[in-house]
């Protein structure tokens, strides 16, 4: 049986529809002698039946397992340059108590950006000072209780910002440690709402204004300036893009050191993981000897000693270890025009447009590219809409930047034809997509599970309460045995944010 017409150019028809492709999913992911998904050793019918779904699963090996394998290959790469290495984990990807306890015993810090992450951080009993707090807009409030914790380091996002961090510090007598965000102007290939370095967008100092900027932070007695700090975007495929920042940052970096000591340069995260078997990525182990070549080449051009890296992974680390467990509702297979498929326009995922934009030859206004031509004949092919019982309410990627996913059944295999299936939420958006292609077993049906890997960074930290659906629990496993880290919404805990409905009550 041949590919669907409505398949986009990347996907492939499997061999075998039950198949987890290892660079995808957890390790610990695996078909039990009955054919049903296990995680560490937990099946997916006791997930279901003893938390329900929609369900998030972490496997917490995965996580430490990460955490400590990025800061072991970059430590190692940087110390043979001769210099050494801070890992912050990037709480905004995934943030509760557990999962920093997990990234600090692996030897991580932990980048926060905002006042209720750096609560989390607290909360689980990471050392202030292995904190750092980000962010284009930091309230007076945040700032203050950055400087009350003995927080390590506050990036400095703006120029009015030095004096507020400097007030925060002089009210706390002590003397704050801070880098300077910039812009480095380098266009990562990502999607647009994931490149963060461009020129036209509300992050960081332009790159020509640095040296002003870091002599206005050193005229302050509360600041100590400790670098330069770049971001150039998120799930990045490529090294070129950071190779480019840290050549532009480190010119400036030089400059700098005529006017004091500069101690160390973060260049940021952004790592890219695989969501579906196309995409390629590089290993911890490349990424960081690439790293360390590249800043130990440009030192050695500019004749300065090689500072101290800073790097921020935060999907990396926990992105690959997340798996999203669904029911299946509804089923309906729709009969689709392929001249109609064409006009409307296809999906084109984020590793398309990466591969296009580094070839130079991707408009991303233009629509259709992913799909094969209709025949003008009036043929039609069937897509099957597979209803789950959660959506973009849990995961709004899709949504937002077309992000794409992949799924498989979790409660049994199945020898049926694939089919190709577009999985949809339960919202009332026709946007409403978890995972825009995939192939599935023909003989789907109401009632089987179905496991959407890759999910652990971004999804419950972008969750929401739409068409008032309470938010899931976040579950850990381990060893063949589950718990809950983040406790899961009920509609009581919806209704008794509606101060309507406590008003009513005293009335009457």
């Amino acid at each position: 049986m041949s590919a669907s017409p409505l398949a986009p150019s990347w996907l492939r028809r499997p061999a075998d529809a039950n198949a987890l492709a290892a660079t995808v999913w957890p390790p610990s992911a695996r078909r039990g002698e009955s054919g049903e998904l296990t995680i560490a050793g937990v099946t997916a019918a006791e997930l279901r039946e003893g938390f329900g779904t929609p369900l998030y699963v972490l496997d917490e090996d995965d996580v430490r397992r990460r955490a400590r394998d990025i800061r072991t290959a970059f430590e190692r790469e940087f110390a043979r340059i001769g210099s050494g290495v801070t890992v912050y984990y990037a709480g905004k990807a995934f943030l509760s108590t557990e999962v920093a306890r997990w990234v600090a015993d692996e030897g991580c810090s932990i980048d926060v950006a905002s006042g209720g992450e750096l609560a989390v951080a607290l909360a689980a009993g990471v050392p202030a000072e292995r904190l750092g707090l980000h962010g284009n807009n930091k309230s007076d409030r945040e700032l203050d209780r950055a400087a009350e914790a003995g927080l390590g380091t506050v990036v400095i996002d703006s120029e009015p910002e030095i004096a507020r961090v400097a007030a925060a510090a002089e009210r706390h007598g002590r003397t704050q440690r801070v880098r300077l965000r910039i812009n480095s102007g380098v266009h990562a290939h990502t999607h647009e709402y994931l490149a963060t370095a461009r020129e036209d967008q509300k992050f960081g100092i332009p790159l020509a204004e640095a040296a002003r900027i870091v002599a206005l932070i050193r005229e302050q007695p509360a600041l100590a300036f400790v670098g330069l700090h770049s971001h150039i975007g998120s799930q990045i495929f490529e090294s070129d893009g950071f190779g480019e920042a840290a050549r532009r940052l480190l010119a400036v970096h030089a400059e700098l050191l005529a006017g004091g000591d500069v101690a160390e340069l973060n260049l940021g995260g952004g790592f890219g993981i695989a969501y579906t078997e196309n995409d390629r990525l590089l290993t911890f182990d490349v990424i960081a000897a690439r790293f360390a070549d590249i800043v130990a080449g440009e030192c050695r051009t500019l004749g300065i000693p090689v500072p101290r890296l800073a790097i921020e992974p935060g999907r990396a680390i926990v992105g690959p270890a997340g798996v999203t467990l669904y029911e299946v509702g509804t089923i309906k297979p729709v009969e689709v025009t392929l001249e109609d498929a064409d006009a409307e326009g296809s999906h084109t995922s984020v590793a398309e447009l990466v591969e296009a934009t580094a070839t130079g030859v991707h408009d991303p206004l233009r629509r259709g590219s992913g799909r094969a031509t209709g025949s003008g004949t009036g043929a039609t092919a069937t897509r099957l809409y597979v209803s789950v019982d959660g959506g973009m309410s849990d995961n709004i990627r899709p949504a937002l930047y077309g992000a794409d996913y992949s799924a498989r059944l979790a409660n049994r295999v199945s020898d049926a034809d694939p089919a190709l299936a577009r999985v949809v939420g339960k919202h009332c958006e026709s946007g409403d997509v978890v995972v825009h292609d995939v192939y599935l077993p023909s003989d789907v049906r109401s009632g089987d599970l179905l496991a959407v890997p890759a999910t652990g960074a971004y999804c419950w930290s972008l969750s929401n309460n739409y068409n008032y659906l309470a938010r899931p629990p976040v579950v850990a496993v381990r060893d063949g045995a589950a718990r809950v880290i983040v406790r899961g919404e009920t509609e009581e805990d919806l209704l008794r944010r509606d101060a309507g409905i406590e008003i009513r009550g005293v009335a009457e």
